[in-house]
């Protein structure tokens, strides 16, 4: 899989080393071992632009934390009670 993406990346006439970073930071992020605050540090892009290229290769973002999630669950919930 790491090829297949690093071949497309390339394909985009992005420089290879800019082509592995971002493999490897995706792949980081991806993994859940950077959040992505440093994704978007390490990649020098603003976090709108990162989300962006994230969807293009097929990286899920979640922005929430799961205590944030559930706080709004719990606010929309309540907007829904009659």
């Amino acid at each position: 899989m790491v090829d297949d993406e690093l071949a497309a990346l390339v394909e985009q006439e992005m420089p290879l080393d800019q082509a592995t970073r971002e493999e490897l930071v995706m792949g980081l992020f991806r993994r859940g071992k950077i959040s992505a605050g440093k994704a978007t540090e390490l990649l020098g892009l603003e976090r709108l632009d990162f989300v962006r290229r994230a969807g293009e290769l097929g990286v899920p973002v979640y922005l929430t934390t799961e205590e944030e999630w559930e706080r709004e669950k719990a606010t929309i919930d309540s907007w829904l009670k009659p």
